[in-house]
C-alpha cells in the first residue's frame, strides 16, 4: 500500500512537472532535472546563477547540497555517479566558479564518469566583452567533455538537458557541460520536455558483432594460457555478473585494473589481483606469459602496460572488447576487436562459451599466488599503512564503499582491501586527482545513506578539500574519514628515493595541521592512532559512532608501495621491496 502511494505521488509529481506552463529558464532547468530523476544536485551559488538558485527557494521537491568549494561539488557529484551508475549533477556560477570545476571535469572524463555540469555565464549581450566573471568555459573544457552546450535561447533548454543526460549516460560515458547565460535563465517560454532524443551523428554501437564474438570464442578454444584484463568498463556497464559467468564457463584467470576492482570478486580462485606498476606478482607474470589476452572494458593504460613494446610478448592474439572504438588498437595491436557494450558482448559470449584448455595454466596461477602473495614487513613499534588497510577490510568485511585520494595510500587500499562487489571502489584513476577522495565519499554517502562509506586519504590530499568537513558536520553525513599521515608527499618521496637517488625535493608536509583539531573545529569527531592497539580502538570507536568521524593514523614516513615497476621497464621487472 505504501509503495502504491509513493508511486502515485511520483506520477502526480511528473504530471505537474510536465504541464506546458510559461516559466523561466531557471524553472525549466529544475523541472527538467526532476524529470531526469535527479535526487541531489551539488553546487555553489554566484551572481550568474542567482535566478536558478532563486527558483530553488521554497521548492520542496528539489534537493541541493551546498559544498564549500566548487571542486568539492563536482567530486561529490562524481562519487554519486560512480557509486550508483546514475548521472551526477553539479552547478557553479560563471568565471572562477566554472573554472574551479575544470579539474573535476577532467577527472570524470578520464575515467568515463557520467556527469551533467551546469554553469552560469554572463548575459548573452556581453558575451565576448570580458565582462565581470566571464570565462569561455565551453572553450576551456572542450578537450575534457564528451559534449558541451552554450544555451542562447530559453526554448532550447529542455531539449538540451534531455540530450545532455542521454549523451552522458550512453556509449562511453562522460561529462557533458551546459553553460546558461544569466538572461537565458530568466527568460520565459512555454515548457515542453521531449520524450525522445534524436541527435544526428550520435549513435554509439551497443550491440557487438556476433562474428567477432565467435572469433573470440574460437581463440579461447585454441588457447592454453588465456588471461582477462577487466577494467572500469565492466563496472560501468553493470556487467560484473556476466563476467563472473563468462569466467566460470571459460576458466580464464582475471586481472582487474585499478578502476576494475570490484568488477570481479577478489575471493574467486581465478582472480590474479591488479596488474601494472603496483600490480601483483601473479597478475604481471600471467600477462607476460599468456598466449591469449582479452581486454574487457579496459583501455590498456600506461600504468598497466608499462613498457608497451614489452607488454604481453607471448600473446598470439589480443582481444579487445570496448564500447569506444577509438580505444581499440590505440595502445596495443588488437587481433580481434569487439566494439560494443561490455554487458551485451558478454551476454552474447556466454551463450556459447566453453572451457579453455587452461588446466595446467590454472595450476601455475594458483601456485604462483601461494608463493608470491602481497607482503610487507610488519612492525611492533611503528604503525604500518598496510596494516591499517587490512584492519579496515577485516572490520568492514569488504562490504564498505571505499573512496580514496591519490598516492601511496591509494595503492595500498587497492592492494590490501579486497573488493567483492562493483561500485564499492571509488578512486581517481586516469587523472590521479588529489583532493578527490573525501568529497567523492560525500556524494557516495548521499546516494547510499544506509551503507558504510569509508574515505581513505593521505595527509596531502586531505588538505585540498578539507573544508568539506563542514558539509559532513552540518548534515551529519556519516562518512568515516581516514587520514594516513606519513608527514610527506609519499608517492613523490618514493619516486625520489628509488628513481632520483634519494634527492628529496619539496615533499615535507610536517607543517600540516593537527587533523584531529581540524576535524573538531568543523564539528566532526576526531581520533588519532600511532600504534596497532590505538589503531584498533580508534577505528572501532569510529565505526560505533553515529555521524562523521575522522581518524588520523600516524604511520611510518619511509614506507614504500611494493611491488613497483619503474618507467621504461616491462611489468615483470618488479621491485619487490622487503620480500625481494
Amino acid at each position: 500500500m505504501i509503495v502504491q502511494t509513493t508511486q502515485k505521488s511520483k506520477e502526480q509529481l511528473r504530471e505537474e512537472l510536465l504541464k506546458p506552463d510559461v516559466i523561466t529558464g531557471s524553472e525549466m532547468l529544475l523541472r527538467s532535472l526532476l524529470l531526469e530523476d535527479v535526487d541531489c544536485v551539488f553546487g555553489y551559488p554566484g551572481g550568474a546563477v542567482l535566478y536558478i538558485y532563486d527558483a530553488m527557494h521554497g521548492n520542496p521537491d528539489f534537493n541541493h547540497l551546498l559544498t564549500r568549494h566548487e571542486q568539492g561539488a563536482i567530486h561529490a557529484a562524481d562519487g554519486y555517479a560512480r557509486s550508483t551508475g546514475k548521472v551526477g549533477v553539479c552547478i557553479a556560477t560563471s568565471g572562477p566558479g566554472a573554472t574551479n570545476l575544470v579539474t573535476g571535469i577532467a577527472t570524470a572524463y578520464m575515467d568515463s564518469v557520467p556527469l551533467v555540469v551546469i554553469t552560469g555565464n554572463v548575459a548573452t549581450s556581453v558575451i565576448g566583452t570580458d565582462a565581470f566573471q566571464e570565462a569561455d568555459i565551453t572553450g576551456i573544457t572542450m578537450p575534457i567533455t564528451k559534449h558541451s552546450y552554450l544555451v542562447r535561447d530559453v526554448k532550447d533548454l529542455p531539449r538540451i538537458i534531455k540530450e545532455a543526460f542521454h549523451i552522458a549516460s550512453t556509449g562511453r560515458r562522460g561529462p557533458v557541460l551546459i553553460d546558461i547565460p544569466k538572461d537565458v535563465s530568466n527568460d520565459t517560454a512555454p515548457f515542453f520536455y521531449p520524450e525522445k532524443v534524436d541527435i544526428r551523428g550520435y549513435n554509439p554501437t551497443v550491440q557487438p558483432n556476433k562474428l567477432q564474438v565467435d572469433k573470440m570464442l574460437e581463440a579461447i578454444a585454441e588457447s592454453e594460457r588465456p588471461v582477462i584484463i577487466a577494467g572500469g568498463g565492466v563496472v560501468y556497464a553493470d556487467a560484473a555478473e556476466q563476467l563472473l559467468e563468462f569466467v566460470n564457463k571459460t576458466q580464464i584467470p582475471v586481472a582487474t585494473t585499478l578502476l576494475g576492482l570490484g568488477g570481479f570478486p577478489s575471493a574467486h580462485e581465478l582472480w590474479l589481483g591488479m596488474p601494472g606498476m603496483h600490480g601483483t606478482y601473479t597478475a604481471n607474470n600471467a600477462l607476460q606469459n599468456c598466449d591469449l589476452l582479452i581486454g574487457i572494458g579496459a583501455r590498456f593504460d600506461d600504468r598497466v602496460t608499462m613498457k608497451v613494446d614489452g607488454f604481453a610478448p607471448k600473446a598470439k592474439k589480443i582481444v579487445h572488447i570496448d564500447v569506444d572504438p577509438a580505444e581499440i588498437g590505440k595502445i596495443v595491436e588488437t587481433a580481434i576487436p569487439v566494439v560494443g557494450d561490455v554487458k551485451a558482448a558478454l551476454q552474447l559470449a556466454n551463450l556459447k562459451a566453453k572451457p579453455s584448455r587452461s588446466e595446467k595454466w590454472i595450476e601455475w596461477v594458483k601456485e604462483t599466488k601461494r608463493n608470491f602473495p602481497l607482503r610487507y614487513k610488519d612492525s611492533d613499534t611503528e604503525l604500518k599503512p598496510q596494516y591499517v588497510i587490512e584492519m579496515i577490510h577485516e572490520t568492514t568485511k569488504g562490504e564498505a564503499i571505499v573512496t580514496t585520494d591519490v598516492g601511496q595510500h591509494q595503492m595500498w587500499a587497492a592492494q590490501y582491501y579486497k573488493f567483492n562487489h562493483p561500485r564499492s571502489w571509488i578512486t581517481s584513476g586516469g587523472l590521479g586527482t588529489m583532493g578527490f577522495g573525501f568529497p567523492s565519499a560525500i556524494g557516495a554517502q548521499k546516494a547510499h545513506p544506509d551503507r558504510l562509506v569509508v574515505s581513505i586519504n593521505g595527509d596531502g590530499g586531505m588538505q585540498m578539500c578539507s573544508q568539506e568537513l563542514a558539509v559532513c558536520a552540518i548534515h551529519q553525513i556519516p562518512v568515516k574519514i581516514v587520514v594516513i599521515n606519513n608527514q610527506v608527499l609519499g608517492m613523490v618521496r618514493q619516486w625520489q628515493e628509488i628513481i632520483y637517488d634519494n634527492r628529496y625535493s619539496h615533499i615535507d608536509l610536517a607543517g600540516s595541521p593537527d587533523f584531529v583539531k581540524l576535524a573538531e573545529a568543523y564539528g566532526v569527531k576526531g581520533l588519532r592512532a600511532t600504534n596497532k592497539d590505538e589503531a584498533r580502538r580508534a577505528w572501532q570507536e569510529a565505526l560505533d559512532t553515529p555521524g562523521p568521524v575522522l581518524v588520523e593514523f600516524v604511520v611510518r614516513k619511509h614506507e614504500n608501495v611494493f611491488p613497483m615497476v619503474t618507467q621504461g621497464s616491462t611489468i615483470d621487472q618488479m621491485l619487490m621491496g622487503d620480500s625481494e
